[in-house]
């Protein structure tokens, strides 16, 4: 009786073989790029919803589509699903001797020291010329800012205390005001980026994700403005036509009651 994951790997090399389905037949690894990404964004709308049988779908979309780079990988005879499971599996025993070795460790900051320098051994990493080199460029910014610093702040480079932290964000700003007040762009591009990379800092020392910060507040913020809307739709007027001071309202108004 086979297992339901034996079943999508059939039924996914189904859609693949001739005679299948003409769109997954046409699929390459870099035409479904983007699918596996939107829903990894799903996932996490799941996730921050606490919708449980949402966030078992979106694991189910994400499996899907690497069961299929799988199986395209496959055709290509590249590599094949067991040799995915195989590698990830031999990569966690790897990068855990302190489970399935005789290693001890203290705490979860060891296992974390632990796990880079084993990751700076690994062939698959020996091209690395520089600790950052491996952090991928398509993260969103915010994270990726975040784990620049997390992983410079392995060796030491970083503040112990959060005062320093702080002054670093006035100063960046204070900076950018002065660019912005004399009409440079260019500079003010610049020390904007430093203030947002400066903020993410702050949120890594407070042990908060900035990027999971600023999605929560771009959601109050959709909440807020749906409530604007509701109101003149009540009033039958085209929010077009209103005015700042009337919308301010609405939002402050929205505040109070919660939204």
């Amino acid at each position: 009786m086979e297992s339901q994951l034996e079943r999508l790997i059939k039924i996914v090399a189904r859609l693949r073989a001739p005679g299948g389905c003409p769109w997954d037949r046409e699929q390459t690894h870099t035409s479904i790029l983007s699918c596996l990404l939107d829903e990894a964004y799903e996932f996490f709308e799941a996730v921050e919803l606490k919708d449980s049988y949402k966030i078992k779908e979106e694991l189910g979309d994400i499996l899907l589509q690497v069961i299929l780079h799988a199986q395209i990988a496959s055709e290509e005879s590249s590599f094949t699903i067991e040799d995915v499971a195989q590698e990830i599996s031999d990569k966690l025993i790897r990068r855990h001797p302190h489970v399935f070795g005789k290693t001890e460790v203290s705490g979860s900051q060891e296992v974390i020291y632990n796990w880079e320098k084993i990751k700076r051994q690994e062939k698959a990493n020996a091209h690395r010329k520089y600790m950052v080199d491996d952090i991928p460029h398509a993260l969103p910014a915010l994270f990726r800012a975040e784990k620049m610093q997390q992983r410079v702040a392995k060796v030491g480079f970083d503040w112990m205390e959060m005062k320093p932290v702080l002054d670093k964000v006035e100063e960046e700003f204070a900076e950018f005001r002065q660019a912005v007040m004399t009409g440079d762009q260019e500079h003010a591009h610049e020390e904007l980026g430093d203030i947002m990379f400066a903020l993410v800092n702050v949120a890594r020392h407070h042990k908060i994700s900035a990027e999971d910060a600023l999605r929560s507040t771009t959601y109050k913020f959709a909440r807020r403005f749906r409530y604007i809307e509701d109101k003149f739709k009540e009033l039958n007027k085209d929010i077009c036509s209103a005015t700042l001071e009337e919308m301010d309202r609405y939002w402050q108004e929205s505040k109070d009651n919660g939204c």
